[in-house]
C-alpha cells in the first residue's frame, strides 16, 4: 500500500478556516440535529416486538461488543427467549454483521437516531424501537443480497411419485450425506427449538453431530432425551421447526429430517454405542411399566439408564403400541420400529407381551410385585359418532382397521376386507392415515380407488398436517372440507353413503363445540363403507370404581403431578396419552420425567 501522502494534503485543512463553527447544547441536538454523512452507519434499533432473543447477533459480533440481556417486564412468549441485545459501544465496529445476520428482521441501523447518557463513562445501550426510521433517508445499513448470512432455503427431501399409491413403500427417501451437510449448515444453534420441543431434545448438538459427520455423537445427544430416534425422526410432530429462527425470514430447518439422517446412516457399531453409552448395570428396585407405546418405552429405557429392572406389560402380541399397530407402513416402516425397540430391549428392558392389566393380570398384583408401576396405556379405543346409521357392521373405526393393515403387512393377519368406495370421517392425521391406508389396499384389489374424506374443519383449519392433505391429493383422495355428516345412508340393509350438509360454523358464541350448518348446501358421498376417525379414547380395564373417582379428570384423562404421580398412590404413575391427550413427542417426554420421579420417589421413601 502506497502511504506517501501529497504534498498539497496541509493546504485542504484551510477549507474548514472560513466556515463558521458549530456549538452544540444538548437541546441543540434534538432542535437541529446536523445531517449525517451517506457513509455513516447509524446506532442499531431493536423492534422488540420482532425479536425473538435467538442471540445470532451476539454470537457473530467479531468485538464481543453484544451481550443478551434479561428485560425488566418482558412477558415470555413461545418461541422466544427472555433476553434481548445490549449493544457495547466502546467495543462496537459498526460492521453490520449483527443486522446481516438477524434472523427475525428486528435489527437495524438508523442515521435519525441519538444516544445519550448522563454517565460519561456509559457506553453500554440495550436499544428497542423508538425513533425507528421512517423515511429511506433515515435508515442507515442495511442487508442486501450480498450481505445475506444466512441460508434461508431448505433442502427438499426426494419422495416417491404419485404411483406409491399402489403400495405401502416409504414416501419419504431421506438425505443424501451431502444434502444432510448441508441442511445443518443452516442451523445457527439458538436453542429456541429446544425450549419448545416436549422433550428439550438436544437439537443443535445432534445437528452440529451431522455438520461434523460424527455419528456416534449424534446418536448419544438423540438418546439423552429420546430413545425413539427412528420414530421421531419420520412421523413426529416436530414443534421445534414451528418456531425455528431461521422460520421468521425463510424456511424452517429440517430438524426431523436430520434426527431421521443420523438414524439412516449410522454405523451399527455408532447406533449402539450412542444409544447404550448411558445404561448401567442392574443395582436398583424393581418398576412394572403398563403399556408400550411411546410413554412406555421412554419411561423403561431411562429407568434402565439409572439401573432399575424393568418390565413392559403389552396386551398385544408385538411391542411398541401406537407406533407398532397405527402409523402407516408408508410413513413409519416396521424396521424403523424394530430398530428403536431392539435398542430398548439391548438396554436390558424386558417385554411381557399379551397380557392385558386388568384381564390377565391386576394391578394390585404389580404393585405387590414391584417396586413402582407405571401406566402408558394411551388411546386405544376409538371415538364414535352416533349419527344415524352408526351401528351399521360396515361402520368401521381407525384404530383396529390400521392395526389389521398392519398385521397384515408382516404376514401376521389377512389382507383387510376393503370395498371399492369408502368414506372417511375426520381430518386429523389419523383420518389421513386411514383414508391413504384404504387407497392403497383398493388399487391392490380392484386397480383403481375411490376414497372421500368429510371434513368437518375449513382447509385453513385443518387439524392434520399440511403434507398429509398435499401427499393424499396427489394419490387422489376427494376431500370434503367444511362438511358434516349427518347420516349414514343405508338402502336394503346396504350402505350407500354419508349424508353431510356444509358447516357454517363449528363453535358457538361461548366458543363451545356446536357445528352449525347450512341446511340449502347437503349432499351424500358416494360409498359401501364408512370408516370414522374422530378421536381416540382411553381404555381403563386395570382402575376399579374406587380409582376411577379418585383419579380422572373431567376430560378423561388421570391426574398426576409434574413429575406423572398419582396422588393417593405415591407408588403409581403414569404418562402419555392417559396424561396429556394423543402426541408422541410428548408421550416420550411425559415417560422420561416419570423414570427421574420413580427414582426420586424410590430414593426417598421411607
Amino acid at each position: 500500500m502506497n502511504r506517501t501522502k501529497s504534498m498539497f494534503s496541509p493546504i485542504r485543512a484551510w477549507e474548514y478556516l472560513f466556515r463558521e463553527p458549530v456549538t452544540l447544547h444538548k437541546k441543540d441536538v434534538f432542535v437541529n440535529p446536523r445531517e449525517a454523512s451517506d457513509r455513516y452507519r447509524g446506532f442499531h434499533q431493536n423492534d422488540l416486538s420482532l425479536c425473538i432473543g435467538c442471540g445470532t447477533c451476539s454470537e457473530i459480533c467479531p468485538t464481543d461488543a453484544i451481550s443478551m440481556v434479561a428485560v425488566e417486564g418482558l412477558i415470555h412468549e413461545e418461541g422466544k427467549k427472555d433476553e434481548r441485545p445490549a449493544f457495547d459501544y466502546g467495543r462496537c465496529s459498526f460492521c453490520g454483521l449483527c443486522v446481516d445476520i438477524c434472523t427475525s428482521d428486528s435489527l437495524c441501523m438508523s442515521k435519525e437516531y441519538i444516544h445519550l447518557s448522563q454517565d460519561p463513562d456509559s457506553f453500554f445501550y440495550l436499544p428497542d424501537a423508538s425513533g425507528i426510521h421512517e423515511k429511506e433517508a433515515d435508515k442507515g445499513y442495511q442487508r442486501d443480497e450480498v450481505s445475506e448470512l444466512l441460508d434461508l432455503v431448505r433442502q427438499k427431501m426426494d419422495q416417491e411419485d404419485p404411483s406409491r399409491k399402489s403400495s405401502f413403500v416409504e414416501i419419504m427417501k431421506g438425505y443424501s450425506k451431502k444434502e444432510a451437510l448441508e441442511e445443518a449448515a443452516r442451523c445457527v444453534a439458538c436453542g429456541i427449538c429446544t425450549d419448545t420441543c416436549p422433550a428439550n431434545m438436544n437439537i443443535p448438538e445432534y445437528i452440529r453431530a451431522v455438520f461434523d459427520d460424527d455419528m456416534e455423537e449424534g446418536m448419544r445427544q438423540i438418546y439423552k432425551t429420546n430413545p425413539l430416534a427412528n420414530v421421531c425422526g419420520r412421523i413426529c410432530t416436530h414443534k421445534c421447526e414451528e418456531v425455528c429462527a431461521i422460520s421468521h425470514r425463510g424456511e424452517p430447518v429440517a430438524i426431523r429430517w436430520l434426527k431421521r439422517y443420523l438414524v439412516d446412516h449410522a454405523s451399527e457399531e455408532d447406533y449402539e454405542a450412542g444409544a447404550l453409552s448411558s445404561v448401567t448395570a442392574f443395582v436398583q428396585g424393581k418398576v412394572a411399566v403398563v403399556g408400550s407405546g411411546p410413554s412406555g418405552l421412554s419411561c423403561a429405557y431411562y429407568l434402565r439408564t439409572l439401573g432399575y429392572e424393568v418390565s413392559v406389560y403389552e396386551s398385544q402380541a408385538l411391542p411398541g403400541g401406537v407406533i407398532r399397530y397405527g402409523g402407516p407402513e408408508y410413513r413409519l416402516p416396521e424396521a424403523s420400529v424394530l430398530k428403536d425397540i431392539s435398542m430398548i430391549e439391548k438396554a436390558g428392558v424386558q417385554f411381557i407381551c399379551n397380557t392385558k392389566v386388568g384381564v390377565d393380570i391386576t394391578l394390585e398384583t404389580l404393585h405387590a410385585e414391584y417396586d413402582a408401576v407405571f401406566l402408558g396405556t394411551g388411546f386405544s379405543l376409538s371415538r364414535p359418532l352416533k349419527i344415524p346409521g352408526y351401528e351399521h357392521p360396515d361402520v368401521l373405526y381407525a384404530i383396529p382397521f390400521l392395526a389389521s393393515v398392519r398385521d397384515y403387512l408382516r404376514d401376521m393377519g389377512p389382507i383387510p376386507v376393503v370395498d371399492q368406495k369408502a368414506v372417511v370421517i375426520g381430518g386429523g392425521n389419523v383420518a389421513f392415515d386411514v383414508a391413504r391406508s384404504l387407497v392403497r389396499l383398493q388399487e391392490k384389489l380392484y386397480g383403481t380407488s375411490c376414497v372421500h374424506m368429510a371434513i368437518l374443519e375449513s382447509r385453513d383449519q385443518m387439524l392434520a398436517d399440511a403434507e398429509e392433505l398435499e401427499e393424499g391429493l396427489e394419490e387422489g383422495l376427494q376431500v370434503h372440507f367444511a362438511y358434516g355428516p349427518q347420516s349414514i345412508s343405508i338402502v336394503d340393509d346396504r350402505i350407500k353413503g354419508l349424508h353431510v350438509t356444509k358447516v357454517q360454523s363449528i363453535f358457538d358464541a361461548e366458543g363451545r363445540f356446536n357445528p352449525s350448518y347450512d341446511q340449502t348446501d347437503q349432499k351424500v358421498l358416494e360409498g359401501t363403507q364408512v370408516y370414522m376417525a374422530i378421536g381416540q379414547m382411553p381404555e381403563y380395564a386395570y382402575l376399579n370404581d374406587e380409582m376411577r373417582d379418585r383419579v380422572l379428570t373431567k376430560r378423561g384423562l388421570i391426574a398426576v403431578t409434574d413429575g406423572g404421580q398419582i396422588e393417593g398412590y405415591p407408588w403409581l404413575f403414569a404418562g402419555g396419552d392417559i396424561v396429556r391427550g394423543p402426541d408422541i413427542i410428548n408421550g416420550v417426554a411425559t415417560g422420561h420425567q416419570a423414570a427421574k420421579a420413580i427414582d426420586l420417589w424410590l430414593q426417598t421413601k421411607p
